[in-house]
């Protein structure tokens, strides 16, 4: 395709044409005339071969009048930037009709202030790093964005959701917290392990140390305390002498151990009102305790764990269409049930009326309208998102990704077999864990009458061949190519036509 390129003039290197061969120096008016004598010979042979497809008005980007050249990955164009072209060719370029054919035509979108901020920010950290001498100057770009000092200033963003599934949100300045008094169930399953064995323990203590306060003080009213070893007094509570006999009246009684030197006697009613409110009492708090701790026990934050997502997304063509694509595995025999998945957009973005939105979430389709959202999850799945006119990659290129800033959170929902409790797993992709034209390898094998799956195999990825372009510009060059297939067949069947007298 390269040998069908007109040669461009020493002064129009500027606009990111393609590198000629070094050839033997000669002067700048032999250069001229070869250039324009190859230039009219090969638009001459291209329109033979190739119908000219009609030019896009000149908004920013430069049409290529070859879609070809959209669909490379090649080494000759990873040379080169699309932010490094001019908007429009100049204006001689214009009225002599020669077309120039820049690295990612269709591919140059309109960089937003924020990305101007984190271009500034990456030249000022690229400044520190030393670039060898000698080389071209993009080259030396390339170097400078590739730099460590770079790609651990692209770490350092805060992310939403973590790698593990954890929210990056912290709740502050809430002034009415009674509300979670109302639900202490749930606040105290949602403690942290120290503080729920700390109020697990503190329930009982104070439990018991109360009862036994009221114990002592009612056996010292009554004047059992000053009657020990008197046969002829007949006390409430027998054998309570003090604070520490009466604490020990008040473990046996809630706990039921009765070892018999202490009791209650029928003497006094007031004993036995104690008696029965320390029962109900500490049942209570062994039904709300001991289902706490059950329920904490059994939460599926750790059945969570043995669920895995690939550490990258990927981008590539799967049926002629451009996918968004990452990976899900269940390391557990015991299956989850029910498993849906779902995926989030978190970007911001400003409105037509100039209000801001910090952290908008928009519905990635994987499926739901289909049915492939519901997963039946006992070997690793490849989940696929479509890259259509409703999604939001519709107009983003390979290279507009490395501008863009945005977060993908995956929530894998399903029932736990064991528990049928509901189990949720989550993960984040950031734009630099996207890689453009890649695909999973497989990691499935039969063995022994059985499917076998590699775990070691999961995160691997290898590089296809797939445009550079966005799903938008792709569809429009196909829907150019259809409109001038229909031209042409039409052309031909009228040339075809018997001609009728």
């Amino acid at each position: 395709m390269l040998a069908y390129l007109p040669r461009p003039p020493t002064d129009t290197s500027q606009y990111g044409t393609f590198p000629q061969e070094p050839e033997l120096p000669a002067t700048p008016g032999t250069l001229a005339q070869d250039s324009w004598q190859q230039a009219s010979t090969t638009s001459a042979k291209r329109s033979a071969q190739m119908p000219n497809y009609p030019s896009l008005p000149c908004r920013g980007i430069i049409v290529p009048s070859e879609p070809s050249l959209l669909l490379s990955h090649s080494s000759t164009a990873a040379q080169y930037r699309p932010g490094d072209l001019p908007r429009c060719p100049p204006p001689a370029l214009q009225e002599t009709g020669t077309h120039w054919y820049p690295l990612h035509a269709l591919s140059v979108p309109n960089i937003p202030s924020s990305a101007r901020g984190r271009t500034s920010a990456r030249s000022s950290a690229a400044a520190a790093v030393p670039a060898p001498e000698g080389l071209p100057s993009r080259c030396r770009k390339l170097l400078e964005e590739d730099s460590p000092a770079v790609q651990a200033g692209k770490r350092q963003r805060q992310r939403y959701v973590t790698k593990v599934g954890k929210c990056q949100v912290n709740l502050g300045n809430i002034q009415e917290k009674k509300r979670f008094l109302s639900d202490i169930f749930t606040t105290i399953v949602d403690l942290k392990y120290r503080w729920f064995l700390f109020v697990f323990m503190m329930c009982y203590i104070v439990t018991w140390v109360v009862f036994g306060t009221i114990y002592l003080f009612d056996a010292w009213v009554r004047g059992d305390v000053w009657h020990q070893g008197d046969p002829t007094w007949q006390p409430c509570i027998e054998n309570v002498d003090g604070f520490i006999s009466a604490l020990l009246f008040s473990v046996e009684s809630q706990r039921t151990i009765g070892y018999g030197s202490r009791m209650v006697t029928a003497n006094c009613a007031e004993g036995v009102i104690l008696l029965m409110a320390q029962s109900i009492v500490g049942s209570m708090i062994d039904a709300l305790m001991v289902g706490c701790m059950f329920v904490k026990i059994s939460r599926p934050k750790k059945r969570a764990q043995t669920l895995i997502f690939s550490k990258n997304c990927v981008i590539s063509r799967r049926d002629e269409k451009l996918c968004l694509m990452f990976r899900v595995g269940d390391l557990r025999d015991s299956h989850m049930v029910d498993a849906k998945i779902r995926a989030k957009l978190i970007k911001s973005r400003q409105t037509a009326e100039g209000e801001f939105i910090p952290l908008e979430q928009s519905e990635l389709n994987l499926g739901y309208d289909t049915g492939e959202d519901r997963l039946f999850l006992v070997e690793p799945q490849i989940i696929c998102h479509v890259i259509d006119c409703r999604s939001p990659f519709w107009d983003m290129s390979a290279e507009s990704l490395r501008r863009e800033q945005f977060e993908i959170i995956i929530i894998l929902e399903g029932i736990v077999e064991a528990t049928g409790m509901t189990c949720q797993a989550r993960t984040s992709y950031t734009e630099d864990e996207i890689l453009w034209g890649y695909r999973f390898e497989p990691c499935m094998s039969l063995e022994k009458g059985a499917f076998r799956v590699d775990y070691s195999r999961f995160e691997l990825t290898f590089e296809v061949q797939t445009p550079v372009a966005s799903a938008k510009e792709l569809h429009e060059l196909r829907e150019l190519e259809q409109q001038e297939h229909s031209t042409l067949s039409l052309y031909w069947d009228h040339l075809l036509q018997p001609c009728v007298p």
